[in-house]
């Protein structure tokens, strides 16, 4: 089942038991009101419906920190040391987001068991499990230890068989509707997160799950 942020009424077709959560976009971002307008469009594309495929094998894990750094200088048309100061400068201000952030502490005191299913690459999620919200975690599967990304089938199956879950009894949360097409495909339940209001997301869900 589809639970749209902008559906008011929900109902539940399983009792859920475990929560999972993509990271980019709903768990961390970066403040916009921080940064230049050339460093935002820099990155713009992370808004297409299709991210570029230099950017999916990123996240797959096949290609190196190296290599992205020239695609990105090819992308954007700049010099190779500009791309490389942005996408460190990317990494390192990524955010916890603080509506989310409450919402999974407060899933945690609710008993439910949380997890992670992401497409990240190596170092982006070397950077983000240091975060403390990290701790709230029980699992995890991303996509650059996996070689696999969503919004294939293989690798909701693989956090499934990892963890022994019910798919049914399982909540996934992304901000790209297909991937959560695809989740419930494979008989998850899901919940479109809108990464341009995660307050009214996270206030949902709250909804759904907490009260």
């Amino acid at each position: 089942m589809l639970f749209s942020h902008k559906i008011s009424t929900f109902v539940i077709m399983e009792k859920i038991k475990n929560v999972v959560f993509d990271l980019g976009g709903v768990v961390f971002a970066r403040d916009p009101r921080k940064f230049e307008p050339e460093f935002i469009k820099f990155f713009s594309y992370i808004l297409l419906p299709q991210m570029p495929k230099f950017w999916e094998e990123y996240d797959r894990g096949v290609v190196s920190y190296d290599e992205m750094v020239k695609s990105l200088a090819e992308y954007n048309t700049c010099d190779v040391e500009l791309a490389e100061k942005n996408l460190r400068r990317s990494i390192l201000t990524q955010e916890a987001i603080p509506y989310t952030e409450a919402l999974i502490r407060a899933l945690k005191d609710a008993q439910y068991k949380l997890y992670v299913l992401s497409n990240m690459s190596l170092e982006f999620i070397e950077f983000l499990r240091k975060q403390p919200v990290y701790k709230y975690f029980d699992g995890e599967v991303v996509s650059c230890e996996e070689h696999v990304v969503k919004p294939d089938a293989e690798i909701y199956r693989r956090l499934v068989a990892r963890y022994n879950l019910n798919p049914t009894e399982t909540l996934f949360i992304d901000d790209r509707k297909g991937n959560v097409e695809a989740a419930i495909s494979e008989g998850w339940q899901g919940f479109h997160f809108d990464a341009r209001n995660p307050k009214e997301s996270c206030e949902k869900l709250r909804e759904m799950l907490l009260e």
